[in-house]
């Protein structure tokens, strides 16, 4: 999904939670929708590091033309894991959550996150591309062990 149907969707969402409940705060309300769209900068690092470049024009054009190539190999019965996007792991979501009980700020981000990662999981389902994204930051490692045996 875009960055810009994450960021339409993101701010449905927090105006929601800010109709639901009123009493959040904008401090609040504006992590939430940040943390729904800016946990993609993920997305943004595996670029740089696999391009070399650092414009995020060229981010979205790296992340075009690896979409064309994925599109190609399912095309041909090809279903490889994608880029680790390590920001989307259940580890790095359960590292924010537990910070949310030291402050209350990431339990904000958390919600985001999370939501971020509900709509992804609903595109990668109706795209028929779930097989593309690692959930778990440990089976990515283990994967790049198993390959030096």
């Amino acid at each position: 999904m875009t960055p810009r149907w994450h960021i339409l969707f993101g701010a449905i969402f927090s105006l929601v939670i800010l109709l639901v409940t009123p009493n959040i705060g904008w401090f609040n309300i504006i992590l939430i929708f940040l943390a729904s769209f800016l946990i993609d900068f993920d997305h943004y690092i595996c670029a740089v590091f696999k391009s070399g470049k650092f414009s995020l024009f060229e981010a979205f054009r790296y992340h075009e033309e690896i979409d064309k190539v994925e599109e190609k190999k399912r095309e041909k019965g090809i279903m490889e894991k994608g880029e680790l996007h390590f920001f989307h792991t259940i580890e790095f979501h359960v590292l924010i959550g537990l910070l949310g009980f030291y402050w209350i700020g990431f339990f904000y981000i958390f919600l985001g996150m999370v939501f971020h990662s509900l709509i992804d999981l609903y595109s990668l389902f109706y795209s028929k591309e779930i097989y593309r994204r690692e959930f778990f930051f440990v089976n990515w490692v283990w994967r790049r062990i198993s390959k030096r045996d």
